[in-house]
């Protein structure tokens, strides 16, 4: 078993989006985790409701993914990714290939969700460029929008306190309006009926700047990290049919919603709706090693393949793309989901967990109840002049009564790994079921 002595110094180590102070008061450390479960330094075992940060798809320490990490790192630990190959990067990008949506035929590796949007967004930029529609700069995303913590990711993002300290961003980018709705979509089951108009304010957007400036429009499929926003019915055909008509790109950032969170290979399959870049992490290596993968149309790959042939065709790319131990990480992780079933198995889940969910329904301060494949948000009622504070006590509590969940303002978020059990819900739900009867 793994040391539990917990550091006597806390102090070093600048803790992203936590409470530090709060953390370094009462630590909350885990020191071991297996399948379904975390086991915290004092012992006691928690139950993972959250696939800890919507990337453990797999559950926990998979012997086939450790297998191939200890293998790799013995036998080639790192070979530049510039100028130079090995097998295993080759071999993953044709595995996401096969299971990728049909048309989506290369691959570009990072290092995360971040990297990734950065890069899809470079990529678009470059694109039109070579294409000759250099004017094409304008970037479009959505109100509420999470697309990482890197500069381009906050400007076509679009939660508040993660632009508001960082100055001007990106110019030339504009947002859609988000599709949350409490007013006539509460307590929706699935996909909600009502907004599926908003889609037409992109062809607003494209009227006020011209569709002339626009290179791309990226999109959540389900709006993960601020709060499981989930589009009505026809929504992301409909940006799908606007974005075409204007020779517009359209970009899914699919960190959260790839590689079987929705019950299908990835959202664009839930859907029914292709992008032309598709931008995947968290999932793609089970959370064990830092991986994103973006997705491209051959139209796009195609464009960059011409002129001399030395000349490199896209000037961009990190010194840890494709590493060996990544994508050894990577395929071991595909294998997994494969004998698993796991890319499909939140679909025969889905309606359990749906009713479990909404069996909350009723509970004090719930407002909302939101759910799609395996994944679920309970919306809170906030403490007047104390935004955050309902749900992150419920946090802190569900943590102490051994379930991990997580919380975005004051939405309890869900999205347990897809090997969980109808006993594991079962446990996550009656346990916040408990929580909200107690809190303040």
């Amino acid at each position: 078993m793994s040391n539990r002595t917990v550091p006597n110094d806390l102090s070093a180590f600048w803790m992203p989006f936590t409470a530090n102070r709060q953390f370094k008061k009462a630590p909350r450390m885990f020191v071991a985790a297996k399948d379904m479960y975390y086991t915290t330094a004092d012992g006691r075992q928690v139950l993972d409701g959250t696939a800890g940060l919507w990337c453990v798809n797999a559950g926990h320490c998979r012997p086939r993914i450790t297998e191939a990490i200890q293998s790799q790192a013995a036998e080639l630990d790192y070979a530049p990714a510039f100028q130079m190959g090995h097998p295993k990067a080759f071999e993953l990008a044709n595995r996401l290939v096969d299971i990728a949506p049909e048309g989506l035929n290369h691959v570009l590796f990072t290092n995360s969700g971040s990297e990734s949007v950065e890069t899809a967004l470079k990529v678009a930029l470059a694109y039109q460029r070579v294409k000759g529609e250099g004017a094409r700069t304008r970037l479009i995303g959505r109100e509420r929008a999470y697309h990482g913590v890197n500069f381009g990711g906050i400007s076509v993002g679009g939660i508040v306190t993660n632009r508001k300290m960082f100055g001007t961003l990106l110019t030339g980018v504009d947002h859609m309006p988000h599709t949350h709705n409490l007013s006539k979509n509460a307590f929706s089951k699935g996909l909600p009926q009502h907004g599926v108009e908003l889609a037409d304010e992109l062809e607003r957007i494209i009227t006020l700047h011209d569709a002339s400036t626009i290179a791309a429009v990226i999109v959540e499929p389900v709006a993960g990290s601020t709060g499981v926003l989930i589009p009505p019915p026809n929504y992301l055909k409909r940006l799908r049919e606007i974005t075409k008509k204007h020779g517009i790109l359209l970009i899914f950032d699919e960190v959260i919603t790839g590689y079987g969170r929705l019950g299908t290979p990835f959202g664009a399959d839930y859907f029914g709706v292709t992008p032309d870049i598709m931008v995947t992490a968290k999932g793609l290596t089970n959370g064990v090693i830092p991986m994103g993968a973006v997705m491209v149309s051959s139209e796009i790959h195609d464009a960059f393949m011409q002129g001399p042939e030395h000349v490199i065709e896209f000037f961009h790319g990190y010194t840890y793309s494709g590493n060996p131990i990544a994508s050894a990480a990577g395929i071991a992780t595909l294998e997994t989901y494969k004998e698993e079933g796991l890319l499909t198995r939140g679909a025969e889940l889905a309606p359990y967990w749906e009713e479990a969910l909404h069996s909350l329904k009723g509970e004090r301060h719930v407002i909302d109840i939101r759910n799609i494949g395996l994944v679920g948000a309970i919306e809170l009622e906030p403490i007047a002049g104390s935004p955050t504070k309902r749900a992150f006590s419920a946090f802190v509590q569900a943590y102490e009564k051994g379930v991990l969940i997580r919380t975005t303002g004051d939405i309890i978020a869900l999205s347990p790994p897809l090997i969980v059990e109808k006993s594991h819900i079962d446990t996550i739900v009656e346990t916040i079921r408990g929580i909200l009867k107690t809190l303040e």
